[in-house]
């Protein structure tokens, strides 16, 4: 597919259930050139998850989370949801994807591409059951930092020439698969006396907005240029400064930031 691909990080909370006669293929989920890739990491987190000392030390998980090692224990029997579904949080609630109608999530099953530190690169379509890993967790082999950015940066490579690719991911999973030719968006908001400030907590939110938007519009963009006029025809306001394009918040929605 040609056109607008939006990177997305995954989210650490995920929602419960999904269709159970669906379970987990590896062979279906997009890039099937990284399925052996997906397997060891499949194979590692289940071994940490085996016990609970060891996905307490690995998975960084608490009293309260420790429940989740059991997700990466059941992932081959697990129900599945389409990504852009299973991830909930402060960037995907504002989506609200279960209530979307058929055009906007077929938007985000085709446009939007999301890093899983599970999965690797997975298109917002592809079918997955909840799983507790991230980006900075300890499996020991394959460790992730050195596992996915090779793999992964071969397979986003070719969506860079394909169109625009708008890296929305935080910079964690940036590394997990470095896109060198993607349009990274920083999220600002600008006070009234035009002072700019970097954006933490609504940075996720306003991100949300952002691909909320651009799929309930359909927008359809292959370029920089092409997003700017896109932009210009929502009241979404993009700004570039010393190389680096900032999304103002403000413009999404005045009253949240």
């Amino acid at each position: 597919m040609t056109g607008l691909t939006v990177l997305l990080p995954p989210s650490e909370t995920k929602r419960e259930g999904g269709d159970t006669d669906r379970t987990l293929d590896l062979r279906a989920l997009s890039f099937p050139e990284l399925s052996d890739e997906r397997a060891a990491v499949i194979t590692a987190a289940r071994s940490v998850s085996s016990e609970e000392s060891s996905a307490r030390t690995a998975l960084k998980l608490g009293p309260k989370s420790i429940a989740e090692r059991f997700r990466n224990l059941a992932l081959d029997t697990s129900p599945t949801l389409p990504a852009i579904d299973r991830y909930t949080g402060v960037l995907y609630d504002p989506l609200a994807t279960l209530g979307a109608d058929a055009a906007t999530r077929a938007w985000w099953f085709d446009h939007v591409v999301v890093q899983s530190a599970m999965f690797g690169p997975i298109r917002g379509g592809d079918r997955i059951p909840a799983y507790r890993l991230s980006h900075d967790s300890r499996l020991g082999s394959p460790r992730l930092a050195s596992h996915w950015p090779a793999a992964s940066a071969r397979v986003l490579a070719a969506l860079t020439a394909d169109g625009l690719v708008l890296d929305l991911r935080s910079e964690g999973y940036r590394q997990l698969g470095p896109v060198p030719a993607a349009v990274v968006l920083r999220v600002v908001s600008v006070d009234g006396s035009g002072r700019r400030k970097a954006l933490n907590h609504w940075n996720k939110t306003a991100k949300g907005r952002l691909v909320g938007l651009l799929a309930r519009t359909g927008a359809e963009v292959d370029s920089m240029p092409e997003l700017l006029a896109w932009a210009a025809s929502h009241g979404v306001v993009f700004e570039e400064h010393d190389g680096t394009w900032d999304l103002v918040a403000e413009s999404l929605d005045p009253v949240a930031v």
